[in-house]
């Protein structure tokens, strides 16, 4: 198999083509250098590798299984739709593979306190778990809108033993968590660690993600050869920051017949302000330390943004993202709410799958798309998350 250069990304800049770098201070860049350093240090060692491996084997449950959903299929004609079952990982998403990636490098480098943001919650209760698994304190910045959205995941946060902080300025989401938290994190950045929960952020952060998430890709595209002799024709991920759609598309960038598709949230309608479609209306900017495209005023400010998926309703996303969209390897589309809350309760009703309101946007697309393809095609959909987290605020949504 070909090597293509985008899979030597980022340069020792942190640049994906234009796009990451180190967009910060010069007493932040010293300190983002260092976390790269003991990064890259770590990351080779063999006691290294085998912990995370261990972990992910005996704490996480990997390897997550592929699923063929068959009724899904049948009931929308066309592609096979198979899903990569991230939802059954403990805690119930993709994130909890960076993060204790992220838990472990904070360890070997003796800092005291891991902090965060979080959107839908899945990330910050991924991180108390990792924390509380190492022994390392974790404090984590959380919107009030998301705070009231996604109660269950603020509880096992609370349980996990992690500080939660309420985001109450500007429009109280996902964005305006980053600030908060990275304001905390530069009080002490030698003794703290921001442990961000996408493929964004300065230099080495959208890297270190990636390599974390790169399991998911690597582990579905062996399933897929190995319980159905051949690759996907589609490889489908929800895309906020990107983590998880960047997690399971490295493995398949150098296929040049497996088609990538990114889909965002195009909220309550792309030609309305109440979208979070930073690929298909945003310009290049800089976001949070990095450059990327971004929803953004004519000062360049951060425009608000909407989504009914508290993790998505992010104005910017990962360099590698923007990167990819501007060579053409990964097609980027959009959702709906309304498209989403669809899935989300055809998925539930045909397979007995919850998914998270994120991957439901996924699945949506996938939904669309199949009807399109031959029934010999295939479809793998990232099922990034479960929708315990969501289930409360569906079923009052919907007045179920």
């Amino acid at each position: 198999m070909e090597q293509q250069p985008f899979l030597d990304m980022p340069d020792n800049q942190g640049y994906f083509g234009e796009y990451g770098g180190q967009l910060i201070p010069p007493q932040l860049k010293a300190v983002m250098d260092d976390i790269n350093s003991a990064y890259e240090q770590v990351r080779q060692t063999k006691a290294f590798q085998e912990e995370l491996a261990e972990l992910y084997a005996h704490y996480v449950g990997r390897p997550s299984p592929i699923f063929y959903a068959k009724r899904l299929s049948q009931r929308q004609g066309g592609a096979r739709i198979v899903l990569k079952r991230e939802d059954l990982n403990h805690t119930g998403a993709h994130k909890i593979n960076h993060c204790l990636g992220e838990a472990l490098l904070a360890k070997h480098m003796g800092k005291t306190k891991v902090l965060a943001e979080t959107g839908a919650g899945q990330h910050g209760v991924a991180l108390a778990s990792a924390c509380a698994l190492v022994g390392i304190d974790c404090e984590i910045h959380m919107g009030e809108v998301d705070i009231a959205k996604e109660h269950p995941n603020v509880v096992k946060m609370k349980i996990l033993g992690c500080k939660l902080v309420p985001v109450t300025r500007g429009t109280r989401t996902l964005k305006d968590a980053v600030d908060s938290a990275f304001e905390e994190y530069l009080k002490d950045p030698v003794n703290f660690i921001y442990a961000i929960g996408s493929v964004v952020g300065p230099h080495p952060f959208p890297k270190m993600v990636r390599d974390f998430q790169s399991i998911v890709g690597r582990e579905a595209r062996a399933q897929c050869l190995t319980q159905h002799g051949r690759l996907p024709d589609m490889v489908v991920a929800c895309v906020g920051g990107g983590s998880n759609a960047i997690g399971i598309f490295t493995e398949f960038l150098p296929d040049a017949a497996v088609q990538l598709v990114g889909v965002e949230p195009a909220g309550k309608g792309l030609d309305t302000p109440d979208h979070a479609a930073t690929m298909a209306r945003g310009t290049k900017g800089a976001l949070h330390g990095f450059a990327c495209y971004t929803l953004q005023d004519a000062q360049g400010e951060p425009l608000p943004v909407y989504s009914i998926a508290s993790g998505l309703d992010y104005p910017g996303v990962g360099p590698q993202h923007c990167y990819l969209k501007d060579i053409g390897r990964v097609q980027y589309e959009s959702v709906t709410d309304d498209e989403c809350l669809d899935a989300f309760m055809t998925l539930s009703r045909t397979e007995g799958i919850i998914p998270a309101l994120e991957s439901a946007h996924a699945v949506a697309y996938a939904m669309k798309v199949a009807k399109t393809m031959s029934p010999e095609q295939t479809i793998l959909v990232n099922l990034s998350g479960r929708g315990d987290k969501d289930a409360d605020f569906v079923a009052q949504h919907l007045g179920l």
